[in-house]
């Protein structure tokens, strides 16, 4: 009876392995790698924010609208848990991704807000945060890019015979993923041209 047993153990492991059962466990720990890589990034980028915050205010304090903007995202940002379940709930997911993108634009038109202000863009201070922004923008990039491609090769494994039998028997789902829509203008990193000339308001003479 024990070599029975034995010999059948034998026989389940050779036949997961031959379904793609291994295959699906390397990519699954990819996908969860890059994830934690996009959200370190993440958090890079909101630690910076109110640092940056409180260097504008000191010089365009009557900004309020675009600084409560960044704050609000930043804060709604916060308020969504990404919990491993997130990669396997596409709501859930579609909503951090959303939440993201707004934080993104809120950035985007604080950093185009400080064209008007030429002691803000001298200053020291803020000149190395946007630097950091900028890099921090470009890491996201990057890590977001790796992500997609993870979940793409995992979504291929799980989804193909005859490995898409050991996943449903394992209970591995099909993981949502960033949406490809305006991806390159979502992702590409908010630029301040620290040369141009502030903006001039309407019907000022050039």
């Amino acid at each position: 009876m024990r070599r029975f047993l034995w010999s059948l153990g034998l026989l389940v492991l050779v036949s997961l392995s031959g379904c793609g059962y291994n295959t699906i466990q390397s990519n699954d720990e990819q996908v969860k790698s890059a994830w934690s890589e996009v959200l370190n990034q993440y958090q890079r980028r909101a630690d910076l924010i109110p640092n940056l915050v409180n260097t504008v205010k000191g010089f365009a304090a009557q900004e309020q609208t675009v600084l409560l903007g960044v704050t609000n995202a930043r804060a709604k940002v916060g308020s969504i848990q990404a919990t491993p379940e997130l990669l396997n709930d596409p709501e859930a997911f579609s909503k951090f991704q959303t939440a993201q993108r707004d934080l993104s634009g809120a950035l985007s038109r604080l950093l185009v807000v400080s064209e008007n202000y030429p002691q803000l863009k001298s200053d020291a201070n803020f000149r190395d945060l946007q630097a950091q922004l900028e890099g921090t923008e470009n890491r996201i990039t990057v890590a977001r890019n790796r992500y997609i491609k993870a979940v793409q090769e995992y979504n291929v494994t799980v989804r193909s015979f005859p490995s898409n039998l050991t996943a449903m028997l394992f209970g591995h789902k099909v993981r949502p993923n960033f949406a490809v829509e305006n991806e390159q203008e979502i992702s590409r990193p908010p630029k301040v041209d620290f040369g141009a000339a502030p903006a001039q308001p309407a019907g000022t003479p050039k």
